[in-house]
């Protein structure tokens, strides 16, 4: 019997976008429900759909995942290793990419707020987010405007919504890092998953 996989996502959520893509990498079927974060009432729509009370949580039959890591590890074993790379110790560091995302940047994310639009870019830039700036370029250079281990995955459907919160704010790298950055933010996947998200 199929599986029904079920993706709760929140409007203007950047990790809804990253579980939204993995998904779509996939290529599984699925159907999404968005919940207009903010607005009235939002808190007890996602008490019942979301243990953590947090987007995005994917629900498959009677499973209920939360977080964009565990749904992309999930999706990663669902759609046989298709999001990640096969090789053990090219695995290890895409997850490494992965977690430094999820937990660090938090200065971008505070001084950058993520848009759908572009924005005026800032007068200047904080020392901090200069540094994780920098650091984003030492991982990007790796990849030069190819997807992160020669084919799309999870690096790149994470990252993605990473390099279009500084294309938003005029913020281009340079050399190596701004060939992935740009081929990242014309991804036609990554486009199709903008658009809808403006209409979630």
């Amino acid at each position: 019997m199929a599986q029904h996989y079920q993706l709760i996502v929140g409007r203007d959520s950047t990790w809804s976008l990253r579980a939204y893509l993995c998904m779509q990498l996939a290529e599984l079927e699925f159907s999404s429900n968005a919940i207009a974060l903010g607005e009235a009432g939002y808190q007890q729509q996602l008490a019942k759909l979301s243990p953590s009370r947090l987007v995005p949580v994917l629900h498959v039959d009677d499973l209920v995942i939360h977080d964009s890591l565990a749904i992309s590890e999930y999706i990663n074993e669902q759609a046989l290793g298709e999001l990640y790379p096969v090789q053990i110790d090219l695995r290890a560091q895409a997850r490494s990419y992965l977690a430094e995302l999820h937990a660090g940047f938090t200065a971008i994310r505070q001084g950058l707020p993520f848009q759908l639009e572009k924005q005026a870019q800032p007068a200047s830039l904080s020392a901090e987010i200069n540094t994780e700036i920098a650091r984003l370029s030492e991982i990007w250079q790796q990849f030069d405007g190819c997807f992160a281990f020669n084919k799309a995955g999870a690096v790149d459907a994470f990252y993605a919504v990473m390099a279009l919160r500084l294309a938003n704010y005029g913020i281009e790298l340079e050399g190596a890092a701004g060939r992935y950055q740009q081929h990242l933010t014309s991804w036609p996947l990554f486009q199709r998953a903008i658009n809808l998200a403006k209409q979630w």
